[in-house]
């Protein structure tokens, strides 16, 4: 490739247009999609430079492409990128952690008060027409409005694993906006600083024992995979909810399911799955008592901006930086 030609830059994804536009404006684009789609194996022997959403890019790829320097991730998880592979490479690898946190956010608030306030029939639509057996005294079937009857979040203790951007949002939020309680744990950082951040710090056995409403914020890591077991899952409060909008390892579901199913736990919101999506069989899949979103917690029009704006600042400032 010429030294005065644009850098290429491969985008295997669809993500927001005007973030395409604003990389033809300095790079020569490659998308993934559509009638000119181009596959890895078309863009390996000259991509500079990658802007990852749902796909993977793994060593061996990046073996592939003997130009790769960055690889631009339009989110915060890593599990999508080979690091160690990069790192051997000499390839940066960089995440848009704040982006999207509000969106994430609201997202985890929203499962959470569907779940406490046991919505999901409702939201199926098993409670249609539920109004016409109300109040007869002949027996509300489940999902009826007579058998829709929740638990309030003021009041209650919302227990936060892991307190990084997104969960200390979602504190403020069950703070200050619900009347909740709220402890977190983070062995990342000291009491005094998950205290000044608004939540009250606490040991994750005891965490659990607290938690109303467990909501978790990790990422998926060797440490954290399958964090929340039987175990950490009996210690929670008899009729708690589990929220989960971080990464569907982290939540044992074979434990979940069997807490559900014992009646311990009321309900769990689940953004993130180990699988994505889940089989239609999965023992997760058409319950009442569990609300199941496609990972769309970053979603919303201003986060999808948001995240992939700030990803091709990352790879604009990588690759031009290079040509000095």
């Amino acid at each position: 490739m010429a030294e005065s030609a644009r850098p290429v830059v491969w985008v295997p994804r669809p993500i927001d247009g005007a973030v395409v536009e604003s990389l033809a404006e300095w790079a020569d684009v490659r998308l993934g999609w559509g009638v000119t789609a181009a596959s890895w194996a078309d863009v390996a022997p000259e991509v500079q430079g990658v802007l990852l959403r749902t796909a993977r890019v793994d060593g061996a790829m990046m073996r592939e492409a003997p130009r790769l320097r960055i690889v631009a991730r339009h989110g915060v998880g890593l599990d999508t990128v080979d690091v160690a592979a990069a790192a051997e490479l000499g390839i940066e690898v960089t995440t848009t952690p704040a982006a999207n946190s509000r969106s994430v956010a609201e997202l985890a608030v929203a499962l959470l008060m569907i779940t406490r306030r046991g919505l999901g029939p409702a939201l199926t639509g098993s409670g249609a027409g539920a109004s016409a057996s109300a109040g007869t005294g002949t027996g509300a079937a489940p999902g009826d409005r007579a058998s829709l009857i929740g638990r309030e979040l003021s009041g209650a203790t919302l227990g936060l694993l892991g307190y990084g951007r997104i969960a200390q949002l979602v504190a403020g939020i069950a703070r200050d906006g619900l009347g909740m309680h709220v402890v977190a744990h983070d062995p990342h950082l000291s009491d005094d600083a998950v205290r000044e951040a608004g939540a009250e710090p606490a040991g994750l056995d005891d965490l659990l024992r607290a938690s109303d409403a467990l909501s978790v914020h990790v990422p998926l890591t060797d440490a954290t995979r399958g964090l929340i077991g039987p175990r950490q899952l009996a210690l929670l409060p008899a009729g708690a909810v589990v929220v989960n909008t971080s990464r569907g390892g982290v939540v044992d579901e074979e434990a979940l399911v069997a807490a559900l199913d014992s009646g311990h736990l009321a309900g769990a919101g689940l953004d993130v799955t180990t699988v994505e999506p889940l089989p239609g069989d999965h023992p997760l899949r058409n319950r009442p008592d569990v609300v199941l979103t496609p990972h769309v917690g970053g979603q919303t029009r201003e986060a999808m901006s948001r995240v992939g704006h700030e990803a091709a600042a990352h790879l604009k400032r990588s690759l031009l930086s290079l040509r000095g």
